[in-house]
């Protein structure tokens, strides 16, 4: 259980250990909504949540503009603000000194790493990431994006992301999701999970999409609700 197992001890309850997750995925998968959102969740939940922004391949979808917002619902964001990255370029792609040391941080870690193969790379740059028994590594697929769009495609793209722990269904079209849509990429992502034994941890959709399928997808995977900050996000 990953929300808040709790063990019965002594006649008291004690908080799991902490979760350290990292959520990679191609372009447009929607990996940043999904951390951003499990990390509220996990924050709403009475855990100490460390947000890490690891995108260095994404120049204009970052966690600055909503860096404020996400720390008012009480928990830490690890990412630039757009003031700070005033000279050095338009981008200021570059890894804020204090990310590398994210995982010996109290608390749970989320990471919003850069998407594609060359993102995922990104993890080697973390002090501590081969010391870390609780990292999970999560792809989010989204089956209407052209190099994850059939079964064989998003095959060969999880095994060049190298050792994943579990897949996410994010399978979405903007503001044209429907649940079909989403279904679609259950039935999908579902297979791959069985072909490579890798679980679907969940399906995440839109809210109003979400409430549509109900609390598990057409395969029988828990569906968890999204509030969709990334179109804010722009540089």
């Amino acid at each position: 259980m990953d929300k808040l197992s709790q063990q019965k001890s002594g006649g008291g309850c004690t908080i799991s250990k902490r979760i350290v997750e990292a959520y990679v995925g191609e372009y447009a998968s929607g990996k940043s909504e999904v951390a951003v959102n499990r990390a509220l969740e996990l924050s709403r939940d009475g855990r100490k949540v460390n947000l890490v922004d690891l995108d260095i391949v994404e120049p204009c979808y970052t966690l600055r503009p909503i860096k404020k917002e996400l720390e008012s619902a009480g928990m830490t964001v690890l990412a630039w603000e757009t003031r700070d990255t005033i000279g050095l370029g338009e981008a200021g792609n570059i890894i804020k000194p204090e990310c590398r040391w994210a995982l010996y941080r109290e608390g749970d870690v989320i990471l919003d790493i850069g998407y594609g193969v060359e993102g995922a790379k990104t993890l080697n740059l973390l002090e501590g990431v081969d010391e870390t028994p609780e990292m999970q590594i999560f792809a989010v697929i989204n089956v209407k994006r052209p190099m994850t769009s059939t079964v064989p495609e998003i095959l060969d793209y999880i095994k060049e992301l190298g050792p994943i722990d579990g897949l996410i269904n994010n399978t979405h079209l903007g503001d044209e999701t429907t649940p079909e849509v989403v279904e679609e990429g259950a039935r999908m992502v579902t297979e791959v999970s069985k072909i490579l034994g890798i679980p679907v941890v969940a399906t995440t959709a839109d809210q109003e999409v979400a409430k549509k399928i109900g609390q598990q997808d057409v395969m029988g995977n828990p569906v968890r609700p999204l509030t969709r900050f990334m179109p804010r996000t722009f540089w």
